[in-house]
């Protein structure tokens, strides 16, 4: 028994240096600039694919959108994943997009796991609930706001609609492939650091959601949603 105790604790203390390694990693390549870019890459591989007509028709409805690029995930008998994302509200009346704010993700997992792996995360904010959760900064997925694995297919049937609950809808990707992805127990932050890298200055992320998206380092990002959305033959600004 003590010896099943000890090896639990070696092997979270060897999944905890890996993350901090990997995270550290991350700090020093991902400024704001850079994660726009992996953003703009991830829509464009998701939206390759055959079965994504349902995210661009719950995009086309979403009240915001968060992508993370890369979330790496650690298993060494327990898990622990890590990701820096980038969020953005959308005015469903006008199809006008605001922000960005900059967020990080941490989680811890149970069961038995072994391994690296890194994905790529899109989460479809489809009602005011789960947007006022970015607003607010920091929440649990799971506890505080509901998420479930988005639908895929080449459109959202209408019988479908009714069934659609969870507040946000999560896509992920890896290796060139929709994949099943837990966020649950994962915790969102503001990356204050990033945020204020971008906007020369600090402020809340209820207030940066606020500001229209104009700068010409979003625009590429904001391109692609706007593509996604059209392909649903809803309004774009």
């Amino acid at each position: 028994m003590k010896r099943n105790r000890t090896s639990m604790i070696l092997a979270w203390l060897g999944v905890v240096l890996l993350l901090a390694g990997l995270v550290s990693s991350a700090e020093a390549s991902t400024v704001p600039e850079r994660r726009i870019e992996d953003s703009v890459n991830v829509l464009r591989e998701m939206s390759s694919q055959e079965d994504c007509g349902t995210m661009s028709d719950l995009l086309a409805r979403a009240q915001g959108v968060a992508i993370f690029p890369s979330v790496v995930k650690v298993g060494l008998g327990l898990g622990a994943r890590y990701g820096k994302g980038i969020v953005l509200k959308r005015d469903l009346a006008t199809g006008r997009w605001y922000g960005p704010s900059f967020v990080e993700m941490m989680g811890v997992s149970y069961g038995l796991q072994l391994g690296v792996q890194s994905t790529a995360l899109v989460l479809v904010i489809t009602n005011q609930g789960g947007m006022k959760s970015f607003e607010e900064g920091t929440f649990t997925f799971g506890g505080d706001v509901t998420v479930a694995a988005g639908p895929l297919g080449r459109h959202l049937e209408a019988a479908t609609d009714t069934q659609l609950k969870a507040s946000i809808y999560s896509y992920s990707m890896s290796k060139g492939a929709f994949i099943g992805f837990s966020l649950e127990g994962a915790k969102v932050t503001p990356d204050e650091s990033s945020n204020e890298l971008y906007w020369k200055t600090a402020a809340s992320p209820s207030e940066l959601l606020r500001r229209e998206a104009r700068d010409s380092r979003i625009r590429p990002l904001i391109g692609e949603l706007n593509a996604l959305v059209l392909r649903a033959g809803r309004k774009v600004i």
